[in-house]
Order: C-alpha cells, then structure tokens, then sequence
C-alpha cells in the first residue's frame, strides 16, 4: 500500500468515525425532547431506560481499559500479534461518556418528582430484566475472581486468564444488553399497536451510526492487513449488527405497521395524582397502562 492511500483511509477511518460517533451520540436526544414535549413517557419501555445506563458504562470500562491502559494494550498486542493496536479509538470512548449522562437522564424522566410527567400507573422494570441487570452488575466481578484463581502471576501473563479477560467481560455485557433491551420496545410497540411516544428521530440517527460503525471497523482492519482487528473487537462488530437489525424492525413498526395511529389526548396528559415512581424490581405489566 503507498503511503499516500495509507494517509487516505487513516483519514476516513477518523471521518468515519466521528461521523458514528456524532450520529450515535445525536440519537440520544430526540427521545428525551420527546418525552419533554409530551410531557409524558407513554410509549417508551422502562426497561430500555432502565439496562441502557448500565450497558454504556460497561462499554465506556471497556473502551477506555483499551485505549490508556498499558496492561491492557500489551495483552492484547501479544493475543493478537499481527494487529498494530486495538481497534477502540477514542471516538468510541467519548461516544460510551455522552451514551451514559443521555441514558441517566432518560432514566430520570421515569420519575414524576423530578420531572414532573405522566408516568404509566403499571410500568415498572419486569423481574427478567430486574435479574438481568443485577446479573450483569455482578458478572465482572466473577471473572476477576476467575482471573486472580487461575492466573499464576495475577492476570499478567495474557496466554492464560488475564486482566484483558475482565475487560472483554464488560464487552460481553454491553453486548448482550443491546440485544435484549430492545425487545421490551418492540413488544409495547406492538401491544400499544403504535410508536407514538417512541422517537423515530433516535432510530433512524442511531441506524446510521450503526452502518457507519461497521464502514469503520472494516476500514481499520483491512488497513492493517489483518482481518482479526473484526474479530478483537466483537463488540464493535456485533453492536454496529445488531443495531442495524432493530432499527430496521423500528423502521417497519413506525413507517408501516402503525404509521396511521392517532395520537389520542390520553398520551398527552399531564401527571395525575397518586402515579408512583418505577422501581428496579417490579412486575412484567409495563404494557397494562394501554392507551
């Protein structure tokens, strides 16, 4: 490869990646903005809201171990000898910090002390992902103790369990909340038989950044000749996919399926008296609140 062509794809790799990481980043915001209009987060899963916060910060763990931790670096470099470096770049870092302060904000608009909306009277997280969250919590902490057990010199030696393993593990956490969060979305969509309430605004940002996430990656690894750089960042692989894949159902429900649903007056209410806050256990009604 000349030197030239080299210069050209590291600069469009960084396009590419900002350009992810702003539309990633954008989508964060429609819904709350949405939720403020309305006054009201009818329509919204609090489940989604709920595991979102928890699966950034594990992917902020994850990225940030990847870009500034030495340990971590030289692990990976000496599992993955013919890459040059990680495929994490400090895009995806500042997206996961944005991706936490959004979804804890979103979170709050659940609670009528602070915001002040119509919360549905039943919607409360459901116990599978009440057990999921906590599960998740508690899973890093497993491997670290799997890591100091079966490690001979404290997860230094990366050929046997080691410190990348607990890294990976937040990884591996992030991806499985972003294959299971949305589905509890995608089933008040269809009970409700509707997508008001649900931004279309977040999909459609969050689609392309998922297209332009996987555009990167491939650039990335095809520039270090070493199609492994895919397959040392599974989580970048399998986010970018499995984005793509509920965006396009999104994109069916709110532009085909329910695309001629009124939005009824009952929506748009005001808080009545008595609605309480949702708690992190609860029980799976969050779609008896029909409107």
């Amino acid at each position: 490869m000349s030197p030239q062509l080299e210069i050209f794809i590291k600069a469009l790799s960084r396009f590419l990646g900002w350009s992810y990481m702003l539309c990633w980043s954008g989508s964060f915001y429609p819904q709350p903005i949405t939720n403020w209009k309305r006054n009201s987060t009818v329509g919204l899963s609090i489940d989604l809201s709920t595991i979102n916060p928890l699966g950034f910060v594990c992917y902020a763990i994850y990225t940030s171990a990847f870009l500034y931790s030495p340990v971590i670096r030289s692990q990976y470099a000496a599992r993955h000898p013919a890459s040059i470096e990680p495929t994490v770049r400090f895009n995806d870092f500042a997206f996961a910090a944005h991706a936490v302060a959004l979804c804890i904000v979103m979170y709050t608009q659940f609670w009528p002390f602070i915001w002040g909306f119509h919360v549905p009277r039943f919607q409360r997280i459901s116990w599978t992902m009440a057990g999921l969250f906590w599960g998740c919590a508690l899973a890093p902490l497993v491997v670290t103790a799997i890591v100091l057990a079966q490690s001979p010199d404290g997860g230094y030696d990366p050929s046997t369990w080691a410190w990348i393993d607990v890294i990976y593990s937040f990884s591996y956490i992030k991806l499985l909340i972003t294959i299971v969060k949305y589905m509890p979305q995608v089933a008040l969509n269809y009970k409700r038989q509707s997508t008001i309430g649900w931004s279309i605004g977040t999909i459609l940002l969050d689609l392309a950044g998922g297209v332009l996430s996987m555009l990167q990656l491939v650039l990335d690894s095809s520039l270090q000749s070493d199609w492994s750089g895919i397959t040392g960042n599974p989580v970048k692989l399998l986010l970018g996919n499995v984005t793509i894949f509920f965006d396009a159902i999104f994109c069916i429900q709110h532009y085909v399926l329910y695309r001629d649903t009124p939005d009824t007056p009952d929506q748009k209410r005001t808080p009545g008296p008595g609605e309480q806050s949702p708690l992190l256990v609860g029980q799976d009604d969050a779609v008896r609140d029909r409107v």
